[in-house]
């Protein structure tokens, strides 16, 4: 099998969760070499080989952090050159596809992005995805260079599956575009406690019935309880009670979670686009006649206010 390329998304050697999803596709369709970039290979390269990579490419230069983007794509191009890989995975968050699109160009290659599944192919990789705001479901595949796939988070599981991991260095020539974009200043987004958002195994979202901002304490209650995050839709979002971060949709965030919980929301085909692939859905809409109810595993009729606070007092007792 030949080997695949996974871009390793870490905060300074802490590897998050959608490169550990990313190792086990790869193993479906080749051998994982993972790529790290910027401080902290070796603390990383442990969590790496225990989840699969046989190799870690590591290169380290002030340039990943000082200037956006195409550093990285420089240093995923001078890998892809040294690996001759089947395949480069990299995680499917905005940067992630920026990246991808850029190295894709740079390969000559075809791109596939917001993968929710991969296997091996006869010729080469086959990714699944959604089309059409979640109304049909492709399988796809590059057909002329090298492919390169960005996959959304919670699109596999993390497994643990033990290889070397042995770390080797990268060697990285910056190009003149490297340092066309630099970093003047960063400001540490404020914590919540709560998972984030595309990464959350749980999602508890709330909508037009919320009726108002100070209502979804309702919705965050529940999320809590469920060590949750917390998503809304865009009704929510443009009449101002949560933030444009938390927007799940079409023209927000597409999540996949373990379990989805719409509660207020139509399901309109907006909002579909962005949670259609979650693996289970709930609602709780007083309206029978809701679109969301056509979507659901599990479907609530009943007033949210009354509904979601018991829901919460329930998963609270069977916790205590």
């Amino acid at each position: 099998m030949g080997e695949v390329l996974v871009y390793v998304d870490h905060v300074d050697g802490a590897v998050r969760k959608p490169t550990l999803e990313l190792l086990t596709l790869a193993r479906r369709i080749g051998e994982p070499v993972a790529v790290h970039l910027g401080a902290g290979a070796d603390t990383a390269a442990a969590v790496l080989g225990e989840h699969g990579a046989v190799r870690v490419l590591a290169a380290d230069a002030p340039e990943f952090t000082d200037y956006l983007v195409v550093p990285k794509v420089d240093a995923l191009e001078a890998a892809a050159k040294a690996v001759s890989p089947v395949a480069v995975l990299v995680p499917s968050s905005a940067e992630g596809k920026e990246i991808a699109a850029r190295l894709a160009l740079r390969l000559g290659s075809g791109i596939i992005t917001d993968a929710t599944d991969l296997e091996a192919g006869a010729d080469g990789p086959v990714a699944t995805q959604s089309a059409f705001a979640a109304a049909f479901t492709t399988k796809s595949k590059v057909s002329h260079g090298v492919p390169v796939i960005t996959v959304k988070p919670n699109s596999a599981p993390v497994e643990a599956a033990p290889a070397a991991g042995t770390v080797e260095q990268l060697a990285v020539s910056f190009g003149e575009l490297a340092t066309g974009t630099k970093v003047v200043s960063r400001t540490p987004r404020e914590s919540t406690g709560r998972p984030e958002l595309t990464e959350a195994a749980i999602v508890v979202s709330g909508g037009r019935g919320v009726n108002g901002a100070e209502n979804f304490s309702i919705i965050e209650a529940l999320a809590d309880s469920l060590g949750a995050a917390v998503g809304a839709s865009r009704a929510a979002v443009d009449a101002g009670w949560y933030p444009h971060t938390n927007q799940v949709g079409q023209t927000g965030k597409s999540v996949s979670p373990q379990l989805y919980i719409a509660n207020g929301i139509s399901g309109a085909i907006q909002h579909r686009a962005g949670m259609q692939t979650s693996k289970t859905i709930v609602a709780v809409n007083k309206d029978a006649e809701a679109p969301i109810f056509d979507l659901v595993d599990y479907g609530v009729v009943g007033d949210l206010f009354q509904v979601v606070p018991q829901l919460t007092d329930e998963i609270k007792a069977r916790k205590g």
